[in-house]
């Protein structure tokens, strides 16, 4: 079926970075941003010297193929060059580049980002907490320290990947007919998240308000936090999710600014009321964006989750604040996501695992099959946009399609559940 380009996501008010290659102009991945359906290659327009008069922007840092050398410079370098392209732009439109720098997007390869060093990610949705909460145990309610900080947990950072890089289904164990098997998951889900991309560093060993952690933050991709939950329910007691989470985690290839938010700055309409000080944010510290999943089959898109960043409980700045304060630091390039973003009624839950009960209640696609988790060959695209679809600024898509296992067959462990759980306890 075809695909959607989310051309009108990129206007001059957004101007994103990421990492591109088209042959056979450029073949090397390097440095790009987009304007409707066009794609620029940013070394063209420095070696141009569109870029001169910007002092601190070192030669050649968007030949690279990684942002993390340019996202580590102060935000005032990225903020100059935005500016550069957008007086370029209200000059001459995209005239006004070389030739060789402008490439459609449809003959672009997109590519990670940035290079990761670590991965983090929180459930900062009070909905999704109590909504997974009371699918598991029958009951409403949160952990204990959800009141008093964001929780989360480590995740792997080399299982990260750019949109449209395929999703093998991952194999691990779990109990079926009274027994632990090694096996693929039969509960594969997608999570809708938002997560920021951290610029400048943090040294190890400093501590970081959330007001402050703005400033560490280089921009914003979607992620989609891909989970076998039958998997994750059997290997969490009592550390937490491992190969139920780290087989694959897809985010979107444009990192979109701060500055390019700043005007959907907005408040939580319940904001958390931390006891430590440096968890505590100035009222406009989140955005006003809504988020979108969609599951894709051979024929047809089916819209299964509509959810507001605006909403969740605790923001991405006091998880930052939160994930430093024991002293880990930050480096160029670390990923810190939100969790999943999930609102309090159907059709605003960001994860199947919500939508279905836990599969017990399959939801019907457009094609009528149903849907407990997602099947071999489902694509799922995530997508968002702040202030408005026709005047905002997007995301664009995160997207990925989920294959069969690569692995060998399976096989049962003939471990009987109840020992399992002795042992796991």
């Amino acid at each position: 079926m075809a695909t959607k380009s989310y051309e009108h996501h990129f206007s001059s008010a957004n101007l994103p970075f990421g990492i591109g290659s088209s042959a056979p102009t450029h073949e090397k991945p390097q440095a790009a941003t987009r304007i409707d359906d066009s794609v620029i290659f940013l070394n063209d327009l420095a070696e141009d010297g569109l870029f001169s008069g910007i002092e601190g922007l070192p030669h050649g840092v968007f030949a690279l193929d990684t942002l993390n050398e340019f996202a580590a410079l102060p935000r005032e370098v990225h903020q100059q060059v935005r500016r550069a392209l957008q007086a370029a732009l209200e000059d001459g439109g995209l005239s006004r580049f070389p030739d060789k720098s402008v490439e459609s997007v449809s003959k672009v390869a997109m590519h990670m980002p940035v290079r990761v060093g670590d991965f983090s990610d929180f459930s900062c949705s009070l909905d999704h907490v109590q909504n997974a909460g009371r699918i598991a145990t029958g009951k409403i309610g949160a952990p204990p320290a959800f009141a008093h900080h964001p929780i989360g947990y480590q995740g792997r950072a080399s299982s990260i990947v750019v949109s449209g890089t395929p999703i093998p289904r991952p194999k691990g164990h779990f109990p079926t007919a009274g027994e632990v098997v090694f096996s693929p998951s039969t509960a594969v889900d997608y999570e809708l998240e938002f997560a920021a991309v951290m610029g400048k560093p943090l040294p190890w060993g400093e501590q970081l308000s959330a007001a402050a952690a703005e400033d560490h933050i280089f921009g914003y991709v979607l992620l989609n936090d891909w989970s076998a939950r039958d998997i994750q329910v059997f290997e969490m007691p009592p550390l937490g999710p491992f190969i139920g989470k780290n087989f694959g985690t897809t985010i979107s290839p444009w990192v979109i600014t701060p500055d390019a938010l700043s005007p959907f700055k907005t408040s939580p309409p319940s904001p958390a009321q931390p006891t430590s000080k440096h968890l505590k944010v100035d009222p406009l510290s989140t955005y006003d964006i809504q988020t979108t999943a969609e599951i894709i089959t051979e024929d047809t898109r089916t819209v299964t989750c509509t959810s507001k960043l605006a909403e969740l409980h605790w923001t991405l700045p006091q998880a930052i604040a939160h994930l430093v304060s024991g002293g880990c630091g930050l480096r160029t390039g670390d990923i810190v996501a939100t969790g999943t973003i999930s609102g309090h009624q159907t059709g605003q839950y960001g994860c199947l695992l919500e939508s279905t009960e836990g599969g017990r209640k399959p939801i019907v696609l457009k094609d009528g099959s149903a849907r407990s988790y997602l099947k071999d060959g489902d694509t799922v695209e995530i997508s968002a946009v702040a202030g408005g679809e026709d005047s905002g600024v997007g995301f664009g898509c995160c997207s990925g399609r989920l294959v069969g296992s690569k692995l060998t067959p399976p096989h049962a462990c003939k471990v009987l559940l109840q020992a399992a759980l002795e042992v796991a306890l």
